[in-house]
């Protein structure tokens, strides 16, 4: 017997729900801070090493391009914080029917946008 649904392997063309896109998001700033700690780390460790290196480190880190990836990784942070609670919450049966599973997802990225726009305008 032949299937004859269609099939659409096209990720591009599929609508996901809110949710789904909060929890896709969520699993990728996971991904994203845990390729990061290595490099952060390695900072941590070279800034307790000696004093001239403490210096280097910070002069690194006070140049534009070094703030835009210090506010891009603490945007994935904010965002993974706030995701989290998200998920945590729906853990003890707050947010699972449908209604309000599509109201969380909609303040999570609403409150890390604003959490995320604030960690921008602190750190310029």
């Amino acid at each position: 017997m032949k299937d004859k649904r269609p099939i659409n392997l096209n990720l591009l063309t599929i609508h996901f729900p809110i949710p789904a896109i909060v929890s896709i998001l969520h699993r990728i700033s996971g991904v994203v801070l845990f390729l990061v700690i290595p490099l952060m780390l390695w900072g941590l460790n070279l800034s307790l090493a000696s004093p001239q290196d403490f210096d280097d480190i910070h002069r690194l880190l006070t140049t534009p391009c070094a703030k835009l990836m210090i506010w891009a990784v603490l945007s994935a942070l904010i965002y993974h914080l706030v995701a989290g609670v998200r998920h945590l919450l729906m853990d003890v049966g707050i947010g699972e029917t449908l209604k309000s599973g599509r109201l969380g997802a909609k303040l999570t990225i609403i409150i890390s946008l604003v959490l995320i726009v604030l960690i921008g305008i602190w750190l310029w």
